[in-house]
């Protein structure tokens, strides 16, 4: 039996009464790292889409709603760090703000997870504007893998 797909151009389309409300720990270990090890997922809530390469007014669902995105992690032309800057003429960048905080699973004591928190910038000529745009990044920690197999073990996660 095929599992019902409620994602509609890039947004929920759940039946009247339910709500998509997933915890960190939810969305970490039963969402993320299922679709980064080719798992099936509970429900196809969540898109696959490039939040980097969109500015976050443009980005599919309901502007004042919570939207969740899968995306992969793209390093900069060096190799050092993630790549945030948004849209192909970046109009602005995620900037990470604060420490991340780790996300444990119920019965352990070892981190499945991170959750960082990043705020969009605008660049206005020669200055940069903090808007009030916020994005929360969800990515593994401690998952091994086979880089064949899963070359992009820091798989993302944008809601």
């Amino acid at each position: 039996m095929e599992r019902p797909n409620f994602v509609e151009n890039g947004g929920l389309r759940l039946p009247i009464g339910y709500r998509f409300h997933p915890t960190d720990e939810e969305l970490v270990v039963h969402y993320l790292k299922r679709k980064v090890l080719g798992l099936p997922l509970p429900a196809s809530v969540i898109p696959e889409f490039d939040v980097f390469q969109t500015d976050p007014w443009s980005l599919p669902g309901n502007l004042k709603e919570k939207r969740y995105f899968f995306s992969q992690k793209k390093l900069n032309d060096f190799g050092t760090k993630c790549k945030r800057s948004a849209g192909s003429i970046p109009s602005g960048y995620w900037k990470p703000i604060g420490k991340g905080k780790q996300i444990v699973a119920s019965g352990s004591s070892q981190p499945v997870g991170m959750r960082k928190t990043l705020v969009f910038r605008e660049r206005n000529h020669s200055s940069k504007t903090r808007t009030q745009w916020v994005m929360h990044e969800y990515y593994l920690v401690g998952l091994p893998t086979d880089p064949k197999n899963h070359p992009d073990e820091g798989g993302r996660l944008g809601c």
